[in-house]
């Protein structure tokens, strides 16, 4: 995990239950084989790479399949294509699910990709590193949330930004590809999906007159080379160590409209499948989310009063804690608005907001192992309200994030450790349109690992990584709706650094448990790897 190993090895890279986990799921290669036995070491084929995450459900309607995109990624070109909706489903859907199917063989890092269609940004992922003999995977995705945007005919962009040369043979092969159900979707999806667009302030949004929810959606990922590809083990440019930043390694995603903090949230410390030193981790297995970003969900209701005046307004977004002007975060918005059909002007006004002091603390103690603790943490409350067609309506806003980690290494960084959580805590209150409803959700990651470095060269991993969420919806005094999700990953993966990857001998175990269950449903999956061979594929609920 030490930040020079990591450095050479990294380039980039249903109701409730659906709002806890991003509006979609992924999974990657089709169903598990037969778990067979493994070998001593490492060899150099492995299995394809897979997930413990549900599959995307599908109606049991008739369907129509466009191609988005299909390239072979070789360098930074961008693909550049055309999107016709489908002929024969109509122009509204029950779901609308994005598929992409990849493939790579040879030798390659894991690279960072995004698709947009008419400037939206659709899907965002990262690719698995490559056996020498190649391996396929594939990802999907519930897009039906920009239905509006496949209503008419876009341009697309795609790019998983690569290079190829005598060394790094990997040519990644994609395609992706559009599955369109007849029907009305079962949650209502957005009337429109804006993108910022350029002004003389920055990046502006205008929106309908008559928008009555606003959500905004920032595909937040830190990447691209540099520390910022793994923010969560930066420590204070004081302290002794490779990976270091002004204040430490406390990350929030922030957006202001107008100059005023409208939303706060903590950045998911995705690990991408190069990451904490040791592909042999992640050869099969990826870690929470890499092959599916997922959007941070702003709900920016509370400032529809304001938005709705017809006139641009200024949204920014910024990451809390990256040195100014360095770069190596990416933060793409979507805006994603629901119209009042009954009104054509929406009236209103934002009546409460109270930002607490982000408080942000990194403790450095010297000793043969190093140590930087963190603290960090914020809070901020908005509320407003609309008079619509159905009456007024009032939007209250809370959210409440915070991080503890505790890093530590020695010299030479040859032991290199961290046991670090985030929570991010929500609250959204609608009240006026019926009964006020309100949906509660509490976010925690959790990662602790240590990567070891002997006089041998032999270079060990051991790492664990949570991602779980519960989610409540309560309504008239009682409970409506409810989810849970608690999706963890454990590895321990060795192998000799500085030699031929034929004399690697590398050794690893990995597992993953996903679990999604709640008031729509129950999926328990549980996935075994040894030396790159699935061993355990098991299955609950």
């Amino acid at each position: 995990m030490r930040c020079r190993i990591i450095m050479s090895m990294l380039t980039g890279a249903t109701l409730l239950a659906s709002a806890l986990i991003g509006g979609g799921t992924a999974r990657a290669a089709a169903a598990a084989p037969v778990p067979a036995e493994a070998p001593a070491e490492f060899g150099t084929d492995w299995h394809d790479p897979l997930t413990a995450a549900p599959a995307v459900s599908r109606p049991h309607t008739e369907s129509c399949r466009v191609t988005l995109a299909e390239a072979r990624f070789r360098d930074f070109t961008p693909y550049r294509g055309s999107y016709r909706p489908p002929d024969g489903c109509g122009d509204h859907w029950s779901k609308v699910v994005l598929r992409l199917d990849g493939k790579v063989k040879g030798r390659q890092f894991d690279r960072l990709g995004y698709l947009h269609v008419g400037g939206v940004e659709v899907f965002r992922t990262s690719t698995p590193e490559p056996s020498p003999d190649g391996i396929e995977w594939s990802v999907e995705k519930d897009v039906t949330r920009y239905s509006d945007t496949f209503r008419t005919a876009q341009d697309v962009e795609m790019l998983i930004g690569n290079v190829v040369d005598d060394t790094y043979t990997g040519v990644i092969d994609v395609k992706v590809t559009l599955t369109f159900y007849e029907g009305r979707p079962t949650a209502a999806a957005p009337d429109r999906v804006l993108t910022l667009a350029d002004g003389p302030d920055g990046t502006t949004l205008t929106t309908p007159r008559n928008s009555e929810r606003v959500v905004a959606e920032v595909y937040a990922t830190g990447s691209g080379g540099g520390c910022e590809e793994y923010w969560y083990l930066a420590v204070p440019v004081t302290d002794p160590y490779s990976c270091r930043t002004d204040d430490g390694p406390y990350r929030e995603v922030q957006v202001e409209v107008d100059g005023t903090l409208a939303g706060i949230a903590t950045p998911f410390p995705t690990v991408w499948t190069g990451g904490w030193s040791n592909p042999f981790l992640w050869y099969v297995i990826p870690g929470p989310r890499a092959f599916d970003v997922k959007p941070i969900e702003y709900d920016l209701t509370p400032f529809a009063g304001i938005l709705d005046d017809g006139r641009p307004h200024r949204v920014e977004v910024s990451v809390v804690g990256v040195p100014q002007g360095q770069s190596g975060w990416s933060t793409p918005v979507n805006v994603l608005v629901w119209q009042d059909p009954g009104k054509a002007v929406v009236h209103g006004r934002l009546v409460t907001h109270e930002a607490g002091e982000l408080t942000d603390s990194s403790v450095y103690t010297p000793g043969t192992e190093h140590r930087v603790a963190t603290e960090a943490a914020h809070r901020l409350t908005v509320s407003g309200y609309l008079d619509t067609s159905h009456g007024r309506v009032r939007t209250t806003v809370t959210r409440a994030v915070a991080n503890t980690s505790e890093h530590r290494w020695s010299d030479g960084e040859t032991v290199d450790g961290l046991d670090a959580g985030w929570t991010d805590d929500e609250s959204v209150t609608v009240d006026g349109r019926g009964p006020a409803r309100t949906t509660r959700t509490h976010r925690t990651y959790t990662m602790n690992g240590v990567t070891t470095l002997g006089a041998d060269d032999r270079l060990r991993t051991r790492l664990t990584l949570g991602d779980r969420a519960d989610a409540v919806e309560t309504g008239a005094g009682r409970r409506v709706a409810w989810s849970r999700l608690d999706d963890a990953y454990r590895g321990d993966a060795a192998y000799t650094v500085n030699v031929p990857r034929d004399q690697r001998h590398a050794v690893g175990t990995t597992s993953e448990r996903y679990r999604l269950y709640g008031s729509g449903g129950c999926h328990d999956r549980r996935l075994t790897t040894v030396q790159g061979v699935l061993t355990e594929d098991r299955r609950g609920c």
